[in-house]
């Protein structure tokens, strides 16, 4: 398998996009209208391994004390699409790449340009390159992702085709905007903005300006009053955006969308899911152990843990064909091996869809509550890791749902409803 994962016999683009066709054809996708519901982000992992491509020192921020400020590692950029049935919200991992510390190594590829994006305008092009397949999409980001530059690119890409990319995310609390600017009819230039209106401030308007109404958030029904404006955000830029100031529960949060068409009832809802994705991290590393990775190369340099300011990388000191063939060799692998755990907890995650309430004997994980709705990615995979082999040994045709049919009727199942 290492030397799969390595290997030039496949491309890791079309990986990408035949899983991309499968997700569509195959999930059960949410939408809010006729647009896929797209959910990114960025996870930073810890990396100790000195020869290792792309480890650079991250900050993370946390309220954890027992986590440290910095720490050495690689930082991907991850986008999903929101599935799943009434009682039960997916994110289905799409793909993952890393988007800092690999910029010159990606640049020895021949025909490839030097990138210099940085990692929130990179989060843009990966949404987009989605949309382009699953068609109109609204683009879930954290309050980071929201800045001039990452407006620019969005809209850049919007011109460029037919397919529409949209973004619901959240402004920070000490953010600004301006209301529409009003002609005077005088000579000169025509203005460009309006009067400046501090968003925080607007919490404090009337209580009869905020629309009491009661929204399905995190798995039940709460109490949630909004004010709805529609102003120019960014200077210089003045984009056209929608805030929706939300309260609840004694919390206060400015939303966004530059959709703005879109409801104030429908962008609280879409935001209260774009948590789903922490949850796929979660499992990615605690039940599928995907980012147990640990790809290197001899031909890196060492990695230096006190650079200097103005000191240049290592890495950017290669000049050997060589051995730039063969760091590139170890970075692909690494993206070939998230793109595989991608595929392997999207196919979960679409059987425990699927298979769950047809036949919920199947699943049944001993040292632990049968599920009454949807099952887990481990209890799906538990029950595979007990019964696929023998299974496709006799028949290496079987589909998923003839091997569901065939286990049924086998005694084991039987002894299982009995104990259950």
């Amino acid at each position: 398998m290492i030397h799969f994962f390595r290997s030039s016999a496949w491309s890791l683009d079309d990986l990408r996009q035949k899983w991309l066709h499968i997700v569509l054809q195959f999930a059960p996708l949410k939408r809010e209208g006729e647009a896929v519901i797209l959910v990114g982000d960025g996870v930073k992992q810890a990396k100790e391994a000195r020869h290792m491509p792309g480890v650079k020192k991250l900050y993370q921020e946390s309220e954890d004390v027992s986590k440290s400020a910095f720490i050495f590692g690689h930082l991907w950029g991850a986008v999903g699409v929101l599935m799943g049935t009434t009682g039960k919200v997916l994110c289905l991992p799409l793909f993952l790449n890393l988007q800092d510390g690999v910029k010159s190594i990606f640049s020895w590829e021949d025909g490839h340009k030097a990138c210099d994006d940085s990692h929130v305008v990179q989060m843009i092009d990966q949404g987009y390159a989605a949309a382009k397949v699953l068609g109109h999409a609204l683009f879930l980001l954290d309050r980071y992702f929201l800045s001039v530059p990452a407006l620019q690119r969005l809209d850049l890409r919007n011109q460029e085709g037919t397919v529409k990319l949209d973004l619901v995310t959240r402004a920070k609390a000490s953010a600004a905007a301006y209301e529409y600017p009003v002609q005077t009819g005088r000579r000169g230039r025509p203005r460009k903005k309006g009067a400046k209106v501090k968003l925080n401030t607007l919490f404090a308007s009337r209580s009869d300006a905020f629309q009491a109404v009661t929204l399905p958030l995190y798995g039940k029904e709460e109490p949630v009053s909004y004010l709805c404006r529609d102003l120019l955000w960014g200077t210089g830029m003045y984009h056209e955006l929608r805030f929706v100031l939300v309260k609840m529960c004694g919390r206060q949060d400015i939303l966004v969308s530059t959709d703005l068409t879109l409801s104030p009832e429908a962008i609280i809802r879409l935001y209260a899911r774009r948590f789903t994705i922490e949850t796929t991290f979660r499992t990615m590393k605690q039940s599928l152990g995907a980012f147990t990775y640990h790809f290197w190369s001899r031909s890196m340099p060492k990695l230096k843990r006190y650079l200097k300011k103005d000191e240049s990388q290592p890495v950017d000191q290669v000049v050997d064909r060589n051995a730039r063939k063969q760091i590139l060799q170890a970075v692909n692998a690494m993206e070939g091996y998230m793109m595989c755990s991608c595929i392997a907890l999207g196919l979960l995650q679409m059987v425990a869809l699927r298979y769950s309430k047809r036949v919920p004997q199947l699943f049944f994980r001993y040292l632990r509550t049968p599920s009454k709705g949807i099952v887990s990615e481990a209890t799906v995979m538990v029950y595979l890791r007990r019964s696929i082999f023998c299974l496709f040994a006799r028949n290496p045709r079987l589909t998923i749902t003839q091997i569901i049919r065939e286990k049924q009727e086998t005694p084991e199942v039987q002894d299982e409803l009995r104990i259950s």
